[in-house]
């Protein structure tokens, strides 16, 4: 790694830029911080809409919410139908289940009862103690609030269980509208500018590998990105990276943006100190 003044860290953060860039600073890094990835409302979204009509027809039993940024985009995308306090109330009838504090915090300011939330690391895996635990699933209709992609797995675990799934997509992941400053990471990495990737989510691995492809440098990124050391915020997003052949070095015990960095820029930082002196830090 370089013995400048600091650990280079290149981060694909695309929400919180600002914040990512000012923990790797915090830290003792160079940041860069480059956009992967956007959330792209659905338009004309029909499924939403007859989310709604199954609500008040009392079809549907469990509703799981699954990102915060997803049930904000269900409300708006559904508000010309149904404002958000008859919303409210036809939640109040079904048990609700959120994966984690962002999906909570939502609801929590709406006024939603709140039946159940998944325990850290926050993987669709642990809703499904919860969801058994409340009876939830087995000859119920399970309503999920996707996040970009289907959730097969989760799917089919509810399935497993005998449970019916109603698949409620309000937005899709895509790439930014300027691809530019990605392009540059990319090239740069290939180029041995970083010694440190983060990612904060599985799609951003997807969105970096599909650029670096069209730019004709997908393997030569990869084996950049082996001379790496490589942060994942948990364990979604490593299960993403190592399927992929992409090594994770660290994942942090919470699976949080400041952890994630803390914990990185510490082994970083480690590898760039003389052995004589890394009993100091």
């Amino acid at each position: 790694m370089g013995s400048g003044a600091g650990p280079r860290v290149l981060s694909f953060e695309s929400r919180r830029q600002r914040e990512m860039a000012d923990l790797i600073r915090r830290h003792g890094g160079l940041a860069t911080v480059v956009a992967s990835m956007q959330e792209t409302p659905l338009s004309d979204n029909h499924k939403a809409l007859s989310f709604v009509d199954s609500l008040r027809k009392g079809v549907v039993d469990t509703v799981v919410f699954l990102t915060g940024v997803g049930a904000k985009t269900l409300a708006e995308s559904v508000s010309g139908e149904c404002p958000i306090n008859e919303l409210v109330q036809l939640l109040d009838e079904c048990t609700i289940v959120v994966r984690g504090p962002k999906p909570a915090a939502v609801l929590n300011n709406w006024g939603v009862r709140i039946d159940a939330r998944a325990a850290e690391p926050n993987t669709w895996e642990e809703l499904l103690p919860e969801l058994e635990r409340l009876e939830a699933v087995k000859g119920r209709c399970v309503a999920v609030q996707e996040y970009g992609v289907p959730n097969t797995a989760f799917y089919d675990a509810i399935s497993i269980r005998e449970g019916r799934v109603m698949p409620v997509p309000v937005y899709r992941w895509s790439l930014p509208d300027d691809t530019g400053p990605l392009e540059q990471g990319i090239r740069d990495t290939v180029a041995g500018v970083f010694d440190v990737l983060l990612f904060t989510s599985a799609q951003q691995l997807t969105n970096v590998l599909a650029v670096a492809n069209r730019l004709g440098l997908e393997e030569a990124w990869r084996r950049s990105a082996e001379c790496c050391l490589v942060g994942s915020v948990g364990p979604t997003a490593t299960s993403a990276l190592t399927s992929s052949g992409v090594r994770v070095d660290i994942e942090p015990a919470h699976p949080k943006m400041g952890p994630l960095v803390r914990e990185t820029m510490i082994e970083a930082i480690s590898r760039t100190r003389p052995p004589s002196s890394r009993g100091e830090l």
